[in-house]
């Protein structure tokens, strides 16, 4: 089996690169980049249809998939990948309404139900509960499904957050999917991640080869996100057969998840009480804080995939010290709590005072900027060659 996760890893990780210079070419052309203006953080028009070059990535790799399991089983999930991506890239192009796009996601949130994906249908033990009933399934997952799309599309606001966030959570997810025997899931994140890391290095470190993954994208990587929380918390979770009694499974979903949930919902609440539309677009995520500290793009994403990386440890260490699954569901929430709507109350406070608190923390930032270094413009360098030069005017 390592052959073969490594020919899918590898499958999709050559074909986003061989693509990527050919989509990049055709945004440029087409003048399809995404603009800046007061919410956004980059200075020029760059082209934003990175989501294309991974999801051909992902579709070449699951053809080679295809040798170790039929094809059918991939169907609905690579149907209902297709549609966010067309409604994504149809928003990046004509800015569709939040409405047409909220529909949109109910509707391939019941495709994945229905299709064969299965549903959010057993707590696996959290508060003493186990399998639960259709009525309150169903409407569950599609609430978890379209929170979690969401949640991923709202994250992508610096270089390399968003792709850098969901490579990391396919590693967890593929992990305790090798260790199931669910070679299904295992497979999606084998091929997500090879098919994001040639995205991923050209939005952290390209210049003229940089292109945001765009919504196409951010709603494409949701999507798997989605896929994977279904997979994990259904009753019949090949998971189920081999964790241990006190496995929390809601817990690990939500550890894997915990800084975008836990920030999109900070964000949606903060605009709700200022009485503005939860959907209004500002500067008030976790990652607009960062930058206010002077920290950069590449610093930002760090510290964010950090910090998620620290809650699952967290959630890691209580399952294996034994910890009841009520516990960990504890301290998962208390940790993603305390990084989200807790630094960013004592950084905006903090920053009102221009105390102590607010000086240290710029001065970190102001010494995380590295691209005068000279490793860095070497590999900007190699990334950059024979790719047209983004309108900077």
């Amino acid at each position: 089996m390592e052959i073969y996760y490594l020919t899918l890893f590898v499958s999709a990780m050559l074909s986003t690169w061989w693509i990527f210079k050919s989509v990049h070419r055709i945004a440029v052309i087409k003048n399809i980049t995404d603009n800046p203006d007061a919410r956004k953080l980059q200075e020029y028009p760059v082209p934003c249809l990175g989501g294309v070059a991974v999801f051909f990535g992902i579709v070449v790799a699951l053809l080679v998939a295809g040798v170790e399991f039929e094809a059918s089983k991939t169907f609905t999930v690579v149907c209902a990948f297709t549609i966010m991506l067309y409604i994504g890239t149809m928003d990046d192009i004509l800015s569709l309404s939040p409405m047409l796009r909220f529909a949109v996601e109910i509707l391939v949130a019941i495709l994945l139900i229905y299709g064969g994906c299965g549903c959010i249908d057993d707590f696996h033990g959290l508060w003493g509960i186990h399998q639960i009933p259709d009525w309150i399934a169903i409407p569950l997952t599609i609430f978890a499904c379209v929170g979690t799309i969401n949640a991923i599309n709202l994250m992508d606001g610096v270089n390399g957050l968003s792709s850098g966030y969901c490579i990391i959570a396919c590693i967890a997810f593929g992990s305790v999917a090798i260790w199931s025997g669910d070679i299904k899931s295992a497979s999606f994140a084998v091929i997500s991640i090879g098919a994001l890391i040639p995205f991923f290095c050209h939005n952290v470190f390209g210049d003229k080869s940089r292109m945001f993954i765009g919504d196409g994208g951010t709603l494409l990587m949701g999507t798997i996100m989605a896929n994977f929380i279904m997979s994990v918390l259904r009753s019949d979770s090949p998971l189920s057969f081999v964790a241990n009694g006190n496995f929390g499974f809601i817990p690990f979903a939500l550890a894997v998840l915990a800084i975008p949930i836990f920030d999109t919902l900070r964000v949606m609440t903060s605009r709700m009480m200022r009485g503005t539309s939860p959907f209004k677009p500002d500067k008030t995520h976790l990652h607009h804080m960062f930058f206010r500290l002077h920290f950069s793009h590449i610093f930002t994403t760090v510290t964010e995939l950090m910090m998620n990386i620290v809650i699952f440890l967290a959630w890691f260490a209580s399952w294996r010290l034994g910890a009841s699954v009520d516990v960990q569901l504890y301290i998962v929430i208390a940790l993603a709590f305390l990084a989200t709507f807790g630094f960013y109350w004592y950084a905006s406070s903090s920053e009102k005072r221009q105390g102590r608190g607010w000086r240290i923390l710029t001065r970190i930032g102001d010494s995380t900027h590295v691209r005068h270094k000279r490793w860095f413009k070497r590999f900007t360098d190699f990334l950059d060659k024979g790719y047209y030069e983004n309108n900077k005017d």
